[in-house]
């Protein structure tokens, strides 16, 4: 079963379950994976188009939640995390603060990098090898550190 499919289906079941902000959520996800449909001509959408627009939806509640805790918008920021946590079902499992460490030394060394000047390198290497499990602002930073 594709993603895309298996999207679908949790709507289903959610919506008989009545599940309100699973469903407002798993709508809102399919929703956007309809505009990227159209935007690239297609019928269906590979996993790997839509695991990308997954991630850039639950990046775009991760971000909404911390401006809502800056706020002093308890309740909003609140929604934010439960609609992330539906999101988060369908994302691969997050890599861990000493894998990604690990990760991050091994693509250091694989490559050769010396100083600050070869992150732009080391940060495309290591998106690659992390695939999703992980978001560009941790990595970068992780990088930034480990770089002399």
């Amino acid at each position: 079963m594709s993603l895309q499919q298996r999207v679908t289906d949790e709507l289903k079941s959610s919506m008989l379950a009545r599940q309100t902000v699973r469903t407002g959520t798993l709508r809102m996800l399919k929703a956007a994976l309809g505009y990227a449909q159209i935007e690239k001509k297609t019928e269906t959408l590979p996993d790997a188009d839509v695991m990308a627009v997954i991630q850039r939806e639950a990046k775009k509640r991760r971000d909404a939640m911390d401006e809502f805790e800056k706020g002093g918008r308890a309740e909003m920021a609140a929604n934010e995390k439960a609609e992330l946590e539906v999101l988060s079902d369908f994302l691969p499992k997050a890599l861990s603060a000493e894998e990604l460490e690990s990760l991050v030394r091994g693509v250091i060394t694989e490559i050769g990098a010396t100083s600050k000047k070869d992150m732009g390198a080391v940060m495309k290497a290591a998106q690659a090898k992390i695939d999703g499990r992980a978001d560009g602002k941790s990595v970068s930073a992780l990088v930034s550190r480990l770089l002399p």
